[in-house]
């Protein structure tokens, strides 16, 4: 059966890197008067040479985004249910390797967390664990999905990646959407920071984007680790190769970018190349160009100043009081985290800043009555 990775075998990632690099001021002006940019002028507007064209290339992100979004932004936090995880990542704070406290939220402690979720008014939820199959795998999704999902519109998972057939299950539970970031495109810089595990297998986590679809699943993220290669930008462009490829083979779901920079946590590495805030801004906007109707995400490994910036501009959905570790909302203990926030500003915080900036902060905006199947009587 086909998948991205046959396609991906036929991208050069040394190619992609020296055309993106030989882009000139021509090359930024002509994508950016494009009416359909392709992948040629998305290297134009990824390049060095667009830098200096950021604010036209923002003007004309925002107007899409406005377009195609209106004035609302969906809000929504990350519930941890596990730190556990059988992997040995050299940049992941719950990697096995590393010396920290493991907690896993048993029945009681699930409750309590969807409840102080709740009470912060939010409806949109990314279930997150590490990636420990025979703990944290499908016997604990059977179990809790249904729990949860009784308490909230929508309903996510950034977890281990799992079969077509473990994907129809939970979305059989009430699975709306799926997030699975390849870290890096690049394989032998794959190979070089997964040393243990599941995760040292390439293939497997690339071609998860194909099986979600297979499955049926809403909505499926994607997404690169900037800083783990030593070219973002490339990495970047072949997030976008990854995106159009499953927009073409698997229109019948939903996309959503996100792009996570490398944070502080226990056992972390140095970035191999840095991304900056303009350059993070850069890349939010070329992607809106390519894809006017992809969501792209922002979370809080953020700064403030730089959502307070950005978001306006090229946001559809931003996490808000987002707590990293097992329990965090109910009284977790941060030594338990996976990473360390960078704005820690409160959600009644994030949401005047919202409404500051024109845009409506939107809660919840799905109901099981507006498309979710029924169960089929027998």
């Amino acid at each position: 059966m086909d998948s991205f990775i046959n396609h991906w075998q036929r991208i050069s990632w040394e190619d992609a890197g020296l055309g993106i690099n030989a882009k000139q001021a021509r090359d930024v002006e002509r994508a950016l008067t494009a009416e359909r940019p392709g992948l040629n002028d998305f290297m134009a507007l990824l390049s060095p040479a667009a830098q200096p064209y950021l604010e036209p290339l923002a003007q004309r992100a925002q107007q899409l985004t406005r377009q195609r979004f209106g004035n609302v932004v969906n809000l929504y936090l990350p519930l941890y249910l596990s730190n556990l995880c059988s992997n040995d990542c050299t940049y992941c704070g719950f990697s096995m390797s590393n010396r920290l406290k493991r907690k896993t939220l048993d029945e009681q402690e699930i409750i309590a967390e969807c409840q102080a979720i709740r009470d912060r008014g939010f409806e949109n939820v990314l279930l997150v664990t590490g990636e420990h199959k025979s703990k944290v795998g499908m016997d604990y999704f059977r179990r809790y999905v249904p729990l949860i999902r009784d308490y909230f519109s929508s309903l996510m998972m950034e977890v281990q990646p799992l079969s077509q057939e473990n994907y129809a299950e939970l979305k059989a539970l009430g699975l709306d959407g799926v997030m699975v970031y390849q870290e890096t495109y690049h394989q032998p810089t794959y190979q070089r920071h997964h040393l243990r595990g599941q995760k040292m297998d390439f293939a497997w986590r690339l071609e998860t984007p194909d099986r979600l679809a297979r499955a049926g699943i809403d909505k499926i993220g994607l997404g690169a680790l900037i800083g783990l290669s030593d070219n973002w930008r490339t990495d970047c462009y072949m997030v976008a190769e990854h995106l159009l490829y499953l927009q073409k083979n698997h229109w019948q779901s939903r996309y959503s970018l996100s792009f996570p920079r490398l944070r502080p946590c226990a056992g972390g590495i140095t970035p191999a190349s840095l991304m900056d805030e303009s350059q993070l801004l850069q890349v939010m906007c070329a992607f809106r160009l390519l894809a006017p109707d992809v969501e792209i995400s922002l979370s809080t490994r953020e700064s403030p100043w730089f959502r307070d910036h950005a978001v306006p501009i090229v946001v559809n959905s931003v996490s808000a009081g987002s707590k990293t570790q097992p329990g965090g909302y109910a009284g977790g203990t941060p030594e338990l985290e996976q990473f360390e926030p960078h704005d820690n500003r409160s959600v009644q915080e994030v949401e005047q800043m919202l409404l500051q900036s024109g845009l409506q902060p939107v809660w919840k905006d799905w109901d099981s009555y507006l498309g979710r199947m029924p169960t089929l009587i027998e």
